[in-house]
């Protein structure tokens, strides 16, 4: 029978050398697994809806849809992410150093993914707010998705880069057994800082500043039901597009709330060696982001709400399905 010292240790046939477990009550601790596993599985589920609802039926394959595609495919890898979150409740990694590595970097490109999507869409919502009359050229399927495929392999590309290190030598940084511990150039951590927060917030916010001033006078122009002539006449937009920038605009909001408390605590904790478990809760809310947005999309857009229903319904499985008008 192990003693309670042994009990807190991750490892205890290997006495000193293993780490220390959170120590927590078995009902608080069950607890914890169940709201963790539940988000996990809602997190995979509603988003492989979104995933297959854009891409089966046609009248979703729009600019904009293939960006919220490409968001969800990112919060879909996020639901993975979240199982060895669950992993690490109590401070405990039983996985081994190389998936400590995997964990790292697949929560790495997945986060930097999402946070170029919501650039693009960003951008998406300003040419389509800010310059109406231009939109449908400048705006099209086929940039959109080599905009989508350059963000991935960009958001690949970078990270392999900035975490070679780890990569090459699982575990080196780890000081005892049960541990998973990366280290990180501080020079490494400034530049993912600047190019994965403070440039496209930076981007975000402007863009999405200058959509809600046209927004504001588009409304009040079609409140007093005056048409606004001025030497932009691009700034007519119709409803649809602003009923769409609110919408997407809640995304991108709660998007930025759930993402700036982790950089801003990588930005106050300094540029050591880090323990992952260290980061278990910020790094938490902005995996909990990638469950809100589908979310957010069934009380925003009819048209999932539809294809969800559709896709539980088994009316998806019929061969003309695909050319439904799901709008």
């Amino acid at each position: 029978m192990s003693t309670p010292d042994e009990a807190e240790l991750c490892y205890p046939h290997l006495g000193n050398s293993s780490c220390r477990r959170i120590v927590r009550s078995h009902s608080v601790s069950v607890l914890l697994h169940i709201t963790l596993s539940s988000i996990s599985v809602l997190t995979v589920t509603l988003n492989l809806l979104v995933i297959i609802s854009i891409s089966h039926f046609r009248k979703l394959h729009t600019p904009t849809n293939f960006l919220l595609l490409s968001l969800a495919v990112s919060d879909f890898s996020v639901g993975f992410v979240w199982i060895f979150l669950i992993l690490l409740i109590d401070g405990c990694w039983f996985l081994g150093a190389g998936w400590c590595v995997f964990n790292t970097v697949l929560g790495s490109v997945v986060a930097s993914a999402s946070i170029g999507t919501v650039v693009l869409i960003s951008v998406d919502r300003f040419v389509a707010v800010c310059d109406p009359m231009h939109y449908q050229t400048k705006v099209t399927k086929n940039r959109a998705k080599i905009c989508i495929v350059l963000c991935w392999v960009g958001s690949i590309l970078f990270h392999c880069l900035r975490l070679s290190n780890i990569v090459e030598n699982p575990g080196q940084f780890d000081s005892c057994a049960g541990e998973c511990t990366i280290y990180i150039h501080p020079v490494s951590r400034i530049v993912n800082i600047v190019l994965s927060f403070i440039i496209p917030f930076s981007i975000i916010v402007v863009l999405y500043v200058r959509v809600f001033i046209v927004a504001v006078s588009q409304a009040q122009a079609m409140r007093s039901h005056v048409t606004v002539v001025t030497l932009q006449s691009s700034l007519k937009v119709n409803r649809s597009e602003l009923k769409a920038a609110r919408a997407l605009g809640v995304v991108v909001v709660v998007f930025l709330m759930c993402l700036t408390p982790f950089y801003l605590v990588v930005l106050t904790t300094g540029f050591g060696v880090k323990s992952v478990s260290s980061y278990s809760f910020v790094t938490g809310l902005v995996l909990f982001n990638s469950l809100l947005n589908p979310v957010i999309y069934v009380f925003l857009y009819p048209w999932f709400r539809k294809c969800v229903k559709c896709v539980f319904s088994l009316q998806i499985l019929k061969s003309d399905s695909s050319e439904a008008n799901i709008l």
